[in-house]
């Protein structure tokens, strides 16, 4: 096996020759880190990189497996972690002027897991300022670029995540989600990206947010449909730290992801509101794939949901929360900020609580119009994206197929309805374009359903796999 293919080998792989020793975690750690010294210089996907810890820690999982303990379910292998995510004595810059130099004192409930499953840390990952656009750059490490076109973003807010995944810079990410963004950037980097139920992995830092906290998941970003099955293993489950979170399943994903369910009935749409803005290419791509799990034998029929003022939400019930945080730092150095997030945070003078509380009504009301599809359907398709990735330097595209779009109507209408209403939803890898850019579906289950997301998501990556294409980075 050369050096690339050890960096692109799925992680539940990577466990078994682990535990075998045939490789062995410090093996393949150091090929990922010689491999990390060579790429990221060209997409800067990471930007704090660990690469001594990350050598630590493979050491300490090779020393596990030849004494005989019990392993953990990511024993040795590596991974990276977005940089909104603390990290205890790593540099956690939430890509804002802000926390610069911030080094938290302890780690996010999530990493604490990670660690206690025994992974490698190989570094955090860019991300925009405060993750705030579904794009990747910020004043303090610049912009991320699509492995697949470096003219192109790799999309956000996990778009370091995703970038450095789709590059065999990391087999293992994890990403948060809070409009998308665990799914814009698996879409336009060609990977599998996981929002999970809200609650299954709890979380407690990103509490400068606020109210928009209650749209953030946490979720893992790979290439291969299981390693997301085997990162929720480590993942999931209550902590009292955080309020929304889920007790932990009687079963193992890893395990249960084998089992192909046998009769389904699946909608599927383009997307969730009345936008006709979509890019042929990836139309077609879509339902071309639609048409794959005809060879399931489950039921597929086109169905309809028309969701309003997707975009209004979006910007007040995040807008107003965050400005109130981040209100005395602005009045004390406007200038530490990105121009465009205090024009945006700017307007929260524009909204009454009246507004605030309406739009919490709204809230529920999408939530009700998604439950209904639930009463006829087991599991809802759609694009991920109507568009694939765009040009860099911009925080979303011009126009799609020919037609003006406004800055948020390229993903409002797809990924953001699912952090309203908390369901899980995957994007996976179901077509190119001619250009050679990659294409989304997005897989979504009822609340609590991962596990079925999961199952199906397995099924099309057998009947329709990706994963012998690689970006050409050398």
């Amino acid at each position: 096996m050369n050096k690339e293919d050890i960096c692109f080998l799925p992680a539940y792989e990577m466990a078994e020759k682990i535990k075998s020793q045939e490789l062995t975690s410090q093996e393949i750690t150091e090929v990922i880190i010689e491999r990390i010294e060579k790429i990221n210089p060209i997409i800067n996907a990471y930007c704090t990189p660990t690469l001594d810890l990350a050598r630590e820690m493979a050491k300490k999982a090779d020393e596990a497996v030849k004494s005989g303990e019990k392993l953990g379910v990511l024993n040795g292998i590596p991974l990276s972690i977005k940089d909104l995510t603390e990290t205890k004595g790593i540099r956690t810059t939430y890509g804002s002027l802000l926390y610069e130099d911030y080094i938290p004192s302890e780690d996010d409930i999530e990493v604490k897991r990670l660690k206690k499953a025994g992974c490698v840390i190989l570094g955090k990952t860019n991300c925009p300022e405060l993750g705030w656009w579904c794009v990747t750059y910020n004043k303090i490490f610049g912009e991320t670029k699509n492995p697949w076109n470096l003219a192109k973003t790799p999309g956000g807010s996990s778009g370091g995540a995703a970038a450095a995944n789709a590059s065999g810079l990391s087999p293992l990410a994890l990403g948060s989600d809070g409009g998308g963004s665990i799914r814009i950037p698996g879409c336009f980097c060609g990977v599998y990206g996981l929002k999970p139920t809200f609650g299954r992995i709890p979380h407690h830092t990103m509490r400068f947010l606020g109210s928009y906290g209650t749209l953030v998941h946490k979720g893992p970003i790979v290439r291969y449909v299981k390693d997301a099955a085997l990162m929720l293993d480590a993942l999931v489950g209550e902590d009292f730290s955080d309020r929304c979170s889920l007790p932990k399943p009687n079963y193992s994903f890893f395990e249960e992801i084998k089992k192909a369910p046998n009769k389904l009935k699946i909608g599927y749409l383009l997307n969730l509101g009345r936008t006709k803005a979509i890019e042929p290419e990836v139309k077609n791509g879509f339902l071309n794939a639609v048409q794959i799990f005809e060879k399931l034998d489950w039921l597929v029929e086109k169905t309809k949901i028309v969701l309003k003022n997707l975009e209004y939400l979006d910007n007040i019930l995040s807008i107003p929360s965050t400005a109130y945080i981040l209100k005395p730092f602005m009045e004390k150095d406007e200038e530490m900020f990105d121009p465009e997030l205090v024009k945006d945070l700017k307007t929260v003078n524009t909204y009454s609580l009246q507004d605030v509380k309406i739009a919490e009504v709204q809230r529920e009301l999408i939530y009700e119009t998604v439950c209904r599809q639930f009463k006829k359907y087991d599991l809802l398709l759609t694009l991920t994206l109507p568009c694939t990735a765009f040009d860099l330097g911009k925080t979303a595209p011009d126009a799609i197929n020919g037609k003006k779009v406004t800055p948020k109507e390229w993903y409002c209408y797809n990924t953001y309805p699912f952090n309203l209403t908390g369901h899980p939803a995957a994007s996976i890898p179901c077509g190119w374009s001619s250009e050679g850019l990659p294409i989304g579906m997005q897989i979504v289950g009822k609340k609590y359903d991962d596990l079925l997301v999961l199952q199906v998501s397995k099924a099309f990556e057998e009947l329709a796999p990706w994963q012998d294409k690689r970006p050409k980075l050398d």
